[in-house]
């Protein structure tokens, strides 16, 4: 392949203007998506729960891939997978140990069974493609009315428990003593992660999920401590990543996966290189704040 079929491949901008108007609904689901991945973001890195959502990623790939093989809603059999997966995760508990060892085991046992089910489908070979690098681009708006209403009990649920829920993902064993229910709010919280992890499938697949629920938030945590920036970072990292990926898939003729998740580590390179620059010259909050005698 020549450097001109590459890039006509991959950027195409012909006839862009009247192509952007048909994907309004991608677009506004790629933007309640990139919401919900910033949101939920944050929470996962602070409870190191990134091998959790890979691990969850492979049992939705099977849900959907065996909704796929028997004719059901590809997003319903997503969804089964992803919440039977987060609860047994957050049934275990919050000690990483057991939890990662459980994870290594059901990971594997998930991606194959969702390559048996898509080995067995024999329908079109773009339907099994779509589920591992995902196919937003196709979002009616029946589809962005379902997306919507799930995003919203996704964002409700995290409000309603975000103060306990920061207070035992910081510090799990004085959350505890303080009489905090630390493992309710570990279920409760994989339950939500289950949830985004199945929306967030739509948009990168199983295979590439980590760019959507982790890479943003990793990103914010590059360039502040503050809590409330962190938060506005990731969602803010989400939505650019998302929605300038769907923009820019428009025209080629690739899935939309390679361009969220270039976008996505862009964000994050520039972000630790200034991190690193922050931290080499100081410009910290402890460092910028004035001195108490003073």
């Amino acid at each position: 392949m020549s450097w001109a079929d590459f890039t006509s491949a991959v950027f195409n901008f012909t006839d862009y203007a009247e192509l952007l108007p048909l994907f309004r609904d991608s677009l506004l689901a790629g933007a309640i998506l990139g919401l919900v991945g910033g949101l939920i973001g944050t929470f996962v890195m602070m409870r190191d729960l990134a091998f959790a959502v890979h691990g969850i990623a492979e049992l939705s790939f099977a849900g959907a891939s065996f909704a796929l093989l028997v004719g059901a809603d590809v997003i319903f059999g997503s969804l089964v997978g992803s919440v039977l997966a987060a609860l047994l995760l957050g049934v275990m508990g919050v000690r990483a140990r057991g939890r990662n060892s459980v994870i290594g085991v059901i990971m594997p046992f998930g991606l194959g069974l969702g390559i048996l089910f898509l080995s067995l489908y024999q329908g079109r070979a773009a339907n099994k493609f779509g589920l591992l690098t995902g196919q937003i681009v196709s979002v009616d708006s029946t589809q962005l009315s379902a997306l919507a209403v799930t995003a919203l009990v996704v964002i409700a649920g995290l409000v309603l428990i975000w103060r306990p829920l920061t207070f035992a993902s910081a510090d799990p064993d004085i959350a505890a003593a303080r009489g905090v229910p630390v493992r309710t709010l570990s279920v409760a919280f994989m339950f939500l992660l289950g949830i985004s992890v199945a929306l967030s499938i739509q948009v990168v697949g199983a295979l590439l999920v980590l760019a959507l629920l982790i890479t943003p938030a990793a990103a914010a945590l590059q360039v502040t401590a503050a809590p409330r920036m962190v938060v506005l970072l990731s969602v803010a990292f989400a939505m650019l990543a998302t929605v300038g990926g769907i923009m820019l898939a428009l025209g080629g003729r690739i899935p939309i996966s390679p361009y969220v998740t270039t976008l996505s580590f862009v964000i994050y390179l520039v972000c630790r290189a200034l991190g690193a620059l922050r931290r080499r010259r100081g410009w910290t909050a402890r460092a910028a704040a004035p001195p108490a005698h003073a």
